[in-house]
């Protein structure tokens, strides 16, 4: 490996860490979410808040939880791949997730938004929790849009 060549794929391991490392903080405040719900659902604690303020649907929590579970473990595996350099960047796939986690987070934050400036707003704009998390999730979907349009190069493009 010539000395080009040997700086080029330093580039893409760092560029792949620094992917991978604020998709698993992201997946990290995930989790946090996913446990304090299941905590409180099941052996409630004082110092968090109650089961009511994790739930921002009207889903069971059965289903809920099965839902963010196969979220997390996409989450999982797609860190894992950025950080191994298996995930090939795809440009077409980073601009559906570009378009898609802009539109993600527009309305996180617009349910923010109505939560704090309209004082009867629904409950569903004002349970924090989940609004907090749609954000996050949001910032994960940017994320992989990102890597996928600025990521690493690859031999490959679409």
């Amino acid at each position: 490996m010539g000395i080009g060549q040997q700086a080029s794929h330093t580039t893409r391991r760092s560029e792949s860490y620094c992917f991978a490392l604020v998709g698993w903080v992201l997946t990290l405040l995930f989790t946090l979410r996913i446990a304090g719900q299941a905590l409180q659902s099941w052996s409630p604690q004082a110092f968090l808040p109650s089961a009511d303020n994790f739930q921002g649907s009207a889903l069971p929590y059965g289903l809920l939880l099965t839902v963010q579970l196969l979220i997390l473990v996409v989450m999982v595996r797609t860190n894992v791949r950025i950080r191994s350099g298996v995930l090939v960047p795809r440009r077409r796939l980073g601009a559906w997730l570009a378009s898609a986690g802009t539109l993600y987070m527009a309305i996180a934050l617009g349910r923010i938004a109505v939560g704090l400036l309209v004082p009867d707003a629904h409950v569903w704009f004002r349970t924090w929790i989940p609004a907090f998390f749609h954000v996050v999730l949001a910032g994960y979907v940017l994320m992989a849009a990102c890597y996928h349009l600025y990521g690493p190069p690859s031999g490959r493009s679409e």
